[in-house]
């Protein structure tokens, strides 16, 4: 197993699937993300995707300690940065939560506390967020003179709309568990004692269902909302400004998007996959049940 100097790894088991909890530890800043977090955090989602032969079947990452999940990016890294040192940041960032929204398996991100700039878009990369009713999200960038880097501006706006989204990033006011609940920043909050045990009985629904199937379906989940929102701006100003050739490629991307949902909704038929295994034991249940009716 690889070693690292700023993330714990534990694997445990639910029932005979394999989870493994990730967990950023920085105690020194929060968990904040500098340059070396990140790294570390990119090379163990690496790991993931390519090593483990499919032995993970899901991952939750939290924070170490008990006030924080991540705390932001680091500030005093951030302050010594020039523009293409700051670019380079960026893009390890956005890259690696990128990797964590698109790796295969599902994500819970279990926020025990503050989930602030890149600790709160970090959240967002996760697929499920269930928070200790002490957590607090927030964007408080623009108050260092910056923005969120690390594709907060895009991700928020498809969680809580895009008004709610521009109040958050302008304002940089820190938002309570219960109102990120109500807001969809947020799937779940139960009190800070039960976070994990809430975290596992999640998991517990989701590893019921096909793995396959949950991973096709939250890829062509993912796929619909970047397709759709980055679509307008494939071919630059031109695309936009010819409403005829917008039509066509618009078009041919939703025929693309029908043509590999269609790919992967088949796959689940396949040797591959446990459709019919599945649905032969539903039918069977079923006839059980409605034999039982009978006899009474």
């Amino acid at each position: 197993m690889a070693k690292y100097k700023y993330l714990k790894v534990e694997y445990w088991k639910i029932k005979r699937h394999t989870v493994c909890t990730l967990t950023i530890s920085n105690p020194q800043s929060l968990n904040s993300l500098n340059t070396a977090v990140l790294k570390e955090l990119d090379r163990f989602i690496e790991n993931i995707n390519e090593d483990d032969n499919d032995a993970t079947e899901a991952l939750v990452i939290t924070g170490d300690g008990d006030k924080s999940f991540v705390a932001g990016a680091d500030i005093a890294e951030m302050s010594k940065l020039k523009s293409v040192e700051a670019s380079e940041l960026a893009c390890l960032g956005t890259d690696t939560f990128h990797k964590i929204e698109y790796l295969r398996i599902p994500v819970i991100a279990a926020v025990n506390g503050y989930a602030l700039g890149g600790g709160c878009e970090l959240a967002m990369a996760c697929d499920i967020r269930i928070a200790a009713d002490t957590a607090k999200f927030a964007q408080p960038e623009v108050g260092l003179g910056i923005i969120p880097g690390f594709l907060g501006n895009y991700r928020l706006p498809r969680l809580v709309g895009i008004g709610r989204a521009k109040e958050l990033i302008f304002t940089g006011r820190i938002v309570k568990a219960h109102e990120a609940l109500e807001m969809g920043l947020v799937n779940k909050v139960v009190p800070k004692q039960d976070l994990m045990k809430a975290v596992v009985e999640m998991l517990e629904q989701i590893l019921n269902n096909d793995s396959l199937a949950v991973s096709n379906a939250k890829y062509m989940i993912n796929k619909a909302c970047d397709g759709y929102a980055v679509l307008p701006l494939h071919d630059g100003e031109k695309f936009i400004e010819d409403e005829e050739n917008f039509e066509e490629n618009f078009i041919d991307e939703i025929q693309n998007y029908q043509i590999e949902e269609n790919i992967l909704f088949s796959m689940c038929f396949s040797k591959e996959g446990n459709a019919k295994k599945r649905m032969k034991k539903f039918l069977e249940n079923q006839a059980k049940k409605n034999s039982n009716k009978e006899k009474k």
